[in-house]
């Protein structure tokens, strides 16, 4: 059974009279005021504000934050229904002082509760309350239940919606509830870092020995508490008999697990350059149901592993089926676009041509066939997701006898993968990998413009998997991706002045983003831009771009520039004129996560130039190489003038990791300040009397 974190909507968690079993739920948040009097334990009762809690004195409530998070503290345990099943009982309560605001957005809380009918996810004991101190009073407003609104997302889901009622700067907000959920998978996970910074979050789960969860922790904060223990439980379950008004309760004594984690004063997480997503880095534990084990009954595997994940993805009628079937409704329309071809990577390069030029994407976030849609409805309508578009591709592939397997994977944006478990809803994309003599392809064409063999750089995330009768684990890293150009400046002294050319090569990513720009926009407009880049008098003209429609090719642009250094005895000038780094990216003193690029970095600059007429140069930038990391990178600023007035420089940077830990952040941060400094510095002409 493939695990995902979204319930199935199935009763998957019947039990036999025998094996049926009840946990009933201590409400363990209901306990006294905000103070500690154990290292593991909060003391805080909800409803039990003093003036005296709204004194912060933590160092985490300075000028950035807006809200402070004083505690959060959930908990989930098991217990059973009358309907002889296991159910979670999910409890969580939270305080919160606003600090300005900007920080008035912590007063709304949106519940996320899945499932219809009797199956539904439902919330109980839902209280909400405002306190704030007025004439050295604590006055108090509480939530109402006309506040709490219903929307429905979907036939399986539905919000529970509130905002606290009377907040504002220097309010305390708080509020509990109860979640009771009929899905076992659901175990839910518990976050304790976010955006604003948070002095005490605690939770604690309960599992029964019938349930063996995996426990996936991730983040760069440390528990102050993380302990466990195992301790006999006496359950009951209720069922009906042989009368349907009669419910009848059986005993089961079981051991159970009893984990407790704590964090203290941890700090809020902001998103910065170079981030993919902050859900890669916040602190948090995730639960992933992997075995359930009733007694006298075989255990029953739910996550499963490769094999069998890719053997059920290969058996879905969403997914695999389609593009196994031989598709006979493709036998002319491939006769046509494969016609001509000299060998299977000719045809497969036509094949993907044809999808990539001919088809619109409705982008999309999903591996699957929508509902209701076909792969033959996708060739008719000449459009799809893009999740229909590359199994589409994969099934002309396969039509005509080309190796072409769909790999599945996550974008940049949504997550890394967990490397070794099949957790299938870590997925969003699927792109095609195509074998061609011994050489593979990776392919994705629902991205106009994109050249045969190369992906966006959306999906350069690490891990992949290949779905086939032997699916593997691929390796789709930023590392693999190399983004190098280069830029070339003449200048020389004419008639009316200094005047030259500029001639850049752009690289993959930014020449697919320039055809993408000139797809709309007409280069006149572009240039347009350049020209205002430039400071001083400075003339761009006559600009050309060109290889937009010869994708396997870096972009070139190429134009004109007229220098007016005006007529000063003194005249300073920055030989990079608008190519320099002029901010440091990486501005932040301290970084709490990794530094993500897209991808490894190969930059040169080149500037031949002749002294302007009248002048000569009096003062020079000195030259300098600077490693990163021994070899992992090197900045290099290497400038001379000759005898005969013509002046040298050659700028490259190169950076051959493009992931940096935390340890690393100040050299990068250190390297790069270095890099803004350098490129700033100026070349001074005087005049010659």
């Amino acid at each position: 059974m493939i695990l995902f974190r979204k319930p199935v909507f199935c009763r998957c968690n019947q039990l036999t009279a025998m094996h049926k079993a009840m946990l009933w739920v201590v409400p363990a948040l209901l306990l006294p005021a905000l103070h500690t009097t154990a290292q593991d334990k909060l003391k805080i009762r909800f409803g039990k504000v003093t003036p005296q809690d709204f004194t912060v004195s933590s160092p985490l409530a300075d000028s950035n934050a807006n809200a402070i998070v004083l505690a959060d503290i959930g908990s989930s345990e098991f217990e059973g229904d009358n309907q002889g099943r296991f159910v979670l009982s999910y409890s969580r309560h939270r305080r919160v002082k606003i600090l300005n605001k900007n920080g008035l957005d912590a007063a709304t809380e949106t519940l996320h509760l899945y499932g219809s009918g009797e199956d539904e996810e439902k919330v109980s004991a839902l209280q909400g309350r405002t306190y704030n101190l007025e004439n050295g009073n604590v006055v108090e407003t509480r939530l109402e239940d006309k506040n709490v609104f219903r929307e429905q997302v979907s036939k399986q889901r539905t919000n529970r919606k509130f905002t606290l009622p009377n907040v504002k700067e220097g309010s305390i907000i708080e509020y509990t509830y109860t979640i009771k959920s009929p899905y076992i998978f659901n175990l839910q996970p518990w976050v304790f870092q976010g955006e604003y910074p948070c002095l005490w979050s605690e939770y604690s789960v309960d599992i029964p020995e019938y349930f063996n969860y995996v426990f996936l922790s991730q983040g760069y904060q440390v528990f102050a508490v993380n302990t466990g223990e195992v301790h006999r439980t006496s359950f009951k379950i209720g069922f009906n008999g042989n009368s349907a008004e009669r419910t009848e309760t059986v005993p089961l004594d079981a051991s159970v697990q009893y984990k407790h984690w704590v964090m203290k004063d941890v700090p809020a997480l902001k998103e910065e350059p170079y981030t993919t997503t902050l859900a890669n880095h916040i602190a948090k534990i995730e639960f992933q149901l992997a075995e359930i084990k009733y007694p006298q009954t075989p255990p029953k595997n739910v996550m499963g592993n490769w094999q069998t994940v890719s053997q059920q993805q290969m058996e879905s009628e969403k997914f695999g089926v389609p593009i196994n079937r031989q598709n006979g409704w493709l036998d002319a329309a491939m006769k046509e676009i494969t016609q001509g071809s000299a060998d299977k990577t000719a045809s497969a390069q036509k094949i993907y041509n044809y999808v990539r030029d001919h088809f619109a994407s409705q982008g999309g976030n999903s591996i699957f066939i929508s509902e209701g849609n076909s792969l033959k409805d996708v060739f008719t309508k000449k459009s799809g997701t893009e999740a229909e578009l590359n199994l589409l591709l994969i099934a002309m592939l396969r039509h005509e006898k080309i190796t072409a397997d769909p790999v599945l994977l996550s974008t940049r944006s949504n997550g890394v993968i967990h490397p070794t478990y099949p957790l299938m809803d870590r997925f969003n994309y699927v792109i095609c990998r195509v074998l061609v003599d011994s050489t593979a392809y990776l392919l994705d064409a629902s991205h106009p413009r994109l050249a045969f063999g190369r992906l966006p750089v959306a999906c350069y995330n690490g891990t992949a998997r290949v779905i086939s009768s032997t699916p593997e684990a691929i390796t789709i890293d930023p590392t693999m991706l190399q983004e190098t150009s280069n830029t070339f400046v003449f200048i020389e002294n004419e008639k009316n002045g200094p005047e030259g050319t500029v001639t850049t090569q752009l690289g993959e990513n930014a020449s697919l983003k320039m055809r993408n720009r000139m797809a709309t926009e007409k280069p006149a407009d572009y240039f347009r831009e350049v020209a205002a880049g430039y400071t001083g008098e400075v003339k761009a003209r006559n600009g050309v771009i060109d290889s937009l429609g010869l994708y396997d090719m870096p972009v070139g642009i190429s134009y004109e520039i007229k220098l007016n250094l005006g007529n000063e005895d003194i005249i300073y000038f920055n030989p990079l004129l608008n190519e320099s780094i002029k901010k440091n990216p990486f501005s932040s003193l301290k970084r709490l996560y990794p530094v993500e690029m897209p991808y490894a970095i190969d930059d040169t600059y080149i500037l031949n130039m002749e002294t302007p007429e009248g002048y000569k140069v009096d003062e020079m930038p000195k030259s300098a190489r600077v490693k990163f990391n021994d070899n992992e990178g090197m900045f290099e600023y290497l400038v001379a003038v000759g005898k005969d007035g013509k002046i040298q420089l050659r700028c490259h940077l190169e950076l051959q990791r493009t992931n940096f830990a935390t340890e690393d952040y100040e050299n990068l941060r250190n390297f790069f300040a270095y890099i803004v400094s350098k490129e700033g510095e100026q070349i001074v002409f005087k005049k010659i009397k």
